[in-house]
């Protein structure tokens, strides 16, 4: 891929982008059923699998050269995020790597945390009040990354704090800065938070990628029920009250998926031109998402809504992941506060 195409709106991606969506599309085919989905409720994560996805070069892969890791681009990540949330595989996959992401970028290169044998949490909360809070992966986080004040904290713990029970079905935890075992600042000062937010950035566009994945899972599994059940003698999907939901679920798919692979290009390599685009493609898919989702249940019918259907786990992940990072609308709010400090700083639109 020309490194201006995204840039130019033009999407279509090289061989190499292929070969890597089809080997992790197989990969989660193979070890991820939604049996295996449904055998990790209780704990949120699948620790066989996790070990087989990081085997696999999952985590190195996005971690930079100098870092022991391979030097994937943002735009790459996306690819993996995608198929992660196409499968709702239980593995804390995209908070541990914008975290160890985080972690290089201000001098910390562990190999174990490069391979992911030592998984990372991360805050994603927009707004940081300080006090106790819900981590996303803090049941199964051996480290956890948290901004206090104007530092960037590394906590760890000698015991593991237990999973509180949540809508996207995550090993979510409390965890309480000041009860931290072992603290260690990695960096302080106006840098050492725009890194933080680059991360937090990071989380919003992989999370964005992820659940367009998801969407299109679930669009696939209630197209194939409109193909297959009939009333008056005909696929209920030829009814315009189905066919038109599905349409319109393939349009938030191609645009979720777009907007955040749009987004991932500009933060690689032109973070200050767009950096309303991370936001935008996390509101975009937290709102779009949770309504494709309840429309393929109801597409579905009782099958829809029984704890047995696949369409009911892909619903509460799609409500329930983009939660992790507190109320969407306060990203909402953000993004609107960044377009109208442009405009009204009369900067010239930016080129699209």
């Amino acid at each position: 891929m020309d490194r201006f195409e995204l840039r130019r709106l033009d999407y279509s991606l090289t061989e190499d982008h292929k070969d890597l969506i089809a080997a992790y599309r197989q990969f989660f085919d193979t070890h991820c059923s939604i049996e295996t989905v449904w055998a990790a409720e209780e704990s949120g994560f699948d620790k066989s699998l996790w070990e087989r996805l990081c085997a696999m070069g999952a985590s190195s892969m996005a971690l930079p050269e100098s870092a022991g890791g391979d030097g994937a681009t943002l735009v790459d990540l996306t690819l993996v995020a995608e198929e992660i949330g196409r499968a709702v595989a239980p593995v804390p996959w995209i908070e541990h790597v914008c975290a160890a992401r985080l972690a290089a970028r201000l001098g910390v290169a562990d190999p174990e945390i490069v391979s992911g044998a030592r998984i990372l949490g991360l805050d994603v909360r927009a707004e940081r009040p300080g006090g106790p809070r819900l981590i996303g992966s803090g049941a199964v986080a051996e480290e956890i990354i948290v901004a206090d004040g104007d530092e960037v904290v590394l906590l760890g713990y000698d015991t593991r704090a237990p999973r509180v029970d949540n809508l996207g079905r995550l090993p979510m935890a409390w965890i309480d800065p000041a009860t931290a075992d072992h603290r260690s600042v990695l960096a302080a000062g106006e840098e050492a938070l725009a890194e933080y937010a680059r991360a937090l950035d990071e989380w919003r566009i992989l999370t964005a990628a992820a659940l367009a994945g998801l969407v299109e899972q679930t669009m696939t599994v209630a197209a194939e029920f409109a193909k297959t059940r009939y009333t008056l003698g005909v696929p209920i999907g030829t009814l315009q009250a189905i066919s038109h939901p599905l349409a319109n679920m393939a349009i938030v798919v191609q645009g979720g998926r777009n907007l955040s692979r749009r987004a991932a290009w500009f933060l690689d390599n032109e973070p200050d031109e767009r950096p309303e685009l991370p936001g935008c493609a996390f509101v975009f898919m937290a709102a779009e998402a949770a309504q494709a989702a309840t429309m393929a249940v109801h597409i579905q019918g009782g099958l829809g809504v029984s704890t047995e259907a696949a369409a009911t786990a892909y619903l509460v992940r799609a409500r329930g992941w983009p939660l992790v990072a507190g109320d969407p609308g306060q990203t909402a709010q953000a993004v609107g506060r960044i377009i109208a400090q442009r405009e009204s700083a009369g900067d010239p639109a930016p080129a699209a």
